[in-house]
């Protein structure tokens, strides 16, 4: 498989759980701006969709989206508890958060990297995002992680779009709860090693 990626973009997410599993993978990186990867493939033929993360698989096929690529990742290695089994109620909640992360939190940061965003209305986008960390904290205040199962890919993404936060002078010492979790997620040796293949 090859996963590509962008440092600190959420590709990394896939990329803790490439590491979590132990399986075989390949990093490719691709330039944000120039949409090529770094040995000069052009990558909008892979993803017409620009943007990583997407992986590619051993046939040729590509999967992209975030939510997707984690949970088919977590499915090759059921026996690691990284996502509850297709059909179950825990795996609805598993999908309820991944979706909750990918369009409240993960949409609510990305918009700062727009430079435009300014004055009321970055106000407003604040506010907004602040309201999703309050909802966030209800469930991290009560237990480790989003699902009470444990561990997740659910986790992973959130640790990933949650550091996004400190590029936006957003400093998550306000909520100790998710301070508390982000400092969890970053101990675990696949996170430590896949920030390090990725920021070297």
């Amino acid at each position: 498989m090859k996963l590509y990626y962008f440092p600190h973009a959420c590709s990394l997410a896939p990329h803790i759980v490439l590491r979590e599993l132990a399986l075989p993978f390949e990093l490719v990186r691709v330039d944000n701006q120039t949409k090529t990867t770094a040995d000069g493939e052009d990558f909008l033929p892979l993803n017409p969709k620009g943007y990583v993360a997407a992986l590619q698989l051993d046939d040729g096929q590509v999967l992209t989206e975030s939510s997707a690529i984690l949970q088919y990742l977590a499915d090759l290695k059921p026996t690691a508890n990284l996502a509850p089994a297709n059909g179950s109620w825990e795996r609805v909640r598993l999908q309820e958060w991944l979706n909750f992360i990918a369009t409240e939190v993960h949409g609510g940061l990305a918009v700062f990297f727009n430079s435009a965003i300014q004055g009321e209305l970055k106000a407003s986008f604040l506010a907004k995002l602040f309201k999703r960390f309050a909802l966030l904290v209800q469930t991290l205040e009560r237990q480790d992680y989003l699902l009470d199962t444990g561990y997740s890919v659910a986790d992973a993404y959130l640790f990933v779009v949650l550091r996004w936060a400190a590029f936006h002078a957003i400093d998550l010492h306000d909520w100790p709860a998710l301070e508390a979790f982000q400092q969890r997620i970053g101990e675990r040796q696949a996170v430590i090693a896949a920030l390090a293949a990725e920021n070297p």
